[in-house]
């Protein structure tokens, strides 16, 4: 945030009507496209597709890790399968070595002149018998292999098959994951537009109520968002604030659930001026906390909220220079009370 000075309304409540109808799709005859969405239409398809998209890059990631290990195992194949053909090549020449010798060694002359030169009939018998028994042990040696190579070659196809599977299927999955994603992308753009309309006009849209999921949390107190990555920091300084940075803001995407840090009740929802859209709850204790740049806000004012629940989704309305949730933890419900929301979420087990 650049400054949390209010600033008076500039925009007429006329030009913010054409705004909106800018914001809208239109066709080439300039009418608004067939389809649009709604307020709540709109938020819930961002939310829904927010989680598709979280899912398509789950599974992208798995099948992905799934190929990689595939083609390691085929690659693994393929190198044992050289191995074996080397060692069968090996063998054959230990198979010609031996005929060789045994050429040399009795010279090629027929089993009955060998019988005849030999010094006695025992000699010659043991003499074959030696050649025979390696003869064989080296015959049988090669064929084990030519069975393990054959074994290996199979298993060299198989696995180089499964993994040419998982390519085509991981190909379908990229392909799916990236049309989320435009789909996504087009409706966060469509829910910042309506936000930036309410926005100038001053007015709240109302509440854009969310299917909310299953919390279950063991903790009295959680993050604000589920994923995120920290940006500015609480006492921060810089050109975009009039003093220091009074709140910790959270880096997500536009239309990013967010969350009740604590059970607390509704005290303010507001439009307009340096926080854009913003919620303010009260919790247990006389701690406030503020939820600011917000993109369409779940809750009314006066309602009571639990540990968790989703009260709003993120954008980057009011003074903002990209998507991002600020975050405040105050002693008032006013500003100029904050104090650091690091320490204080740390305090209640949450640590950032």
């Amino acid at each position: 945030m650049r400054s949390y000075r209010r600033h008076r309304l500039l925009v007429p409540v006329l030009l913010c009507a054409l705004t909106v109808l800018a914001a809208l799709p239109t066709t080439a005859d300039g009418q608004p496209a067939s389809g649009t969405v709604g307020d709540s239409d709109l938020s819930a398809e961002v939310v829904r597709l927010y989680e598709e998209a979280a899912v398509a890059t789950q599974q992208y990631e798995a099948g992905r890790k799934e190929a990689e290990e595939q083609r390691a195992k085929a690659q693994r194949a393929e190198a044992l399968l050289d191995a074996q053909r080397r060692h069968i090549a090996g063998l054959n020449e230990d198979l010609g070595r031996i005929a060789r010798a045994q050429y040399r060694n009795s010279g090629g002359l027929p089993v009955a002149a060998q019988m005849i030169l030999a010094d006695s009939p025992d000699e010659l018998m043991r003499g074959q018998h030696a050649f025979s028994q390696t003869n064989l042990a080296v015959s049988n040696a090669i064929s084990k292999s030519r069975r393990a190579e054959a074994r290996l070659a199979e298993d060299e196809v198989r696995a180089a098959a499964q993994w040419q599977v998982l390519e085509q299927r991981n190909t379908r999955l990229a392909t799916l994951k990236e049309s989320i994603e435009r789909k996504l992308e087009r409706a966060r753009s469509q829910l910042q537009g309506q936000a930036e309309a309410s926005v100038a006009a001053g007015a709240c849209r109302g509440a854009v109520r969310l299917d909310q999921p299953e919390t279950g949390f063991a903790n009295a107190w959680v993050a604000p968002v589920e994923t995120y990555e920290l940006s500015a920091s609480y006492g921060s300084g810089g050109s975009r604030w009039a003093s220091r940075h009074t709140g910790q803001d959270f880096a997500v995407p536009i239309g990013t659930p967010v969350r009740a840090v604590g059970a607390g009740r509704v005290v303010r929802v507001s439009c307009g001026g340096a926080f854009g859209i913003e919620i303010v709850l009260k919790h247990a204790g006389g701690y406030y906390t503020q939820y600011a740049h917000l993109a369409s806000v779940a809750v009314d004012q006066g309602e009571h909220v639990s540990p968790g629940q989703w009260i709003g989704q993120s954008g980057s309305t009011g003074n903002s220079t990209g998507p991002h949730l600020h975050f405040e933890t105050r002693v008032t419900p006013e500003m100029g009370s904050a104090v650091d929301p690091v320490s204080w979420l740390e305090e209640r087990g949450v640590p950032l």
